[in-house]
């Protein structure tokens, strides 16, 4: 369990004062209420910080130990919310921001009111388009793109990573079988976001072992909702990233097929932050770049 800042701060404060009643005074609070916060500290650290008689207390060598880590906690944990002070004081300005449209509505459009609520000097234009967009004409900042080797001129910085899964809604493996091996693949209706013929070939991985699959289809869409609302249909088996699957994968409305298997599709997975060299230096953009990667989760590659 952590600790918290007001059991520290009691702690360093009857330490500094050898007194309970001097230390309540200094922080403002009653004498229990320290007494307390300093019985509820040694119990979450297993130790005896003071010896107490009814004349005096003192640290004891478990508590002069701990203090040095205590006030060395309180300092960083005072300068972390200085730098938070200082960060919603100072960024302000219009941050653009691209996204692709899937992606963007159910991933990147979650975590933003967060970001806006942390720095109040900042708004936000947030453009969800499935096409390359052109960064200086229409004045973007950052572009989040299936991409990992931006254009001449740009720079790129990892955002997260997204994996893909074959699935297929039980009903329509209960009529049409659960194939065994990628090749089986080839007597069943298949689903995927799909622009070109190139699509209907699928490539999948086991442990280093690539096989290529043509995967027939009578539905051809070029929006990944749709193929995720397809499958869950019936409609047949579908590649689909993990953020437009896993609830119904969940719910059991989808379920895994060829487990073990891996897609590779040609957007890859990774999402990268696109910019000119000009705009991803600005510190709100660097701010934002920032609350990103760590907001969605520590699988994104740094």
């Amino acid at each position: 369990m952590a600790v918290s800042s007001d059991l520290l701060a009691a702690f360093i404060k009857v330490a500094d004062c050898a007194s309970v009643s001097r230390a309540a005074d200094a922080l403002g609070v009653g004498k229990a209420a320290v007494s307390k916060r300093v019985a509820q500290l040694e119990e979450q650290v297993g130790a005896t910080l003071f010896s107490r008689s009814t004349r005096r207390i003192a640290l004891t060598p478990a508590g002069e130990a701990y203090a040095e880590y205590a006030r060395r906690a309180l300092a960083e944990m005072g300068a972390g919310e200085e730098c938070l002070r200082a960060l919603r004081s100072e960024l302000s300005g219009t941050i653009r921001l691209s996204a692709t449209v899937s992606w963007g509505q159910r991933v990147l459009a979650a975590r933003l009111p967060e970001f806006l609520r942390l720095h109040p000097g900042i708004e936000l234009e947030l453009q969800l388009a499935d096409r390359l967009v052109d960064l200086a004409y229409e004045r973007v900042d950052l572009a989040l793109r299936w991409s990992t080797t931006p254009a001449r001129g740009l720079l790129s910085e990892p955002v997260a990573v997204v994996s893909w899964s074959i699935v297929a809604a039980p009903s329509y493996l209960a009529v049409a079988g659960a194939p065994a091996v990628p090749a089986d693949l080839a007597r069943h209706q298949g689903l995927c976001y799909w622009r070109d013929a190139a699509d209907a070939l699928w490539t999948l991985v086991q442990a280093g072992h690539l096989e290529r699959v043509q995967v027939p289809g009578r539905y051809h869409v070029d929006n990944p909702e749709a193929v995720a609302g397809a499958a869950v249909a019936g409609l047949g088996i579908a590649v689909l990233p993990d953020y437009l699957c896993h609830e119904a994968l969940a719910s059991g409305q989808l379920v895994t097929v060829l487990p073990g298997w891996t897609p590779q599709t040609r957007f890859g997975t990774l999402i990268t932050a696109v910019s000119t060299p000009d705009r991803m230096r600005l510190s709100r953009n660097q701010a934002l770049l920032k609350f990103l990667q760590q907001s969605l989760g520590p699988q994104a590659p740094r």
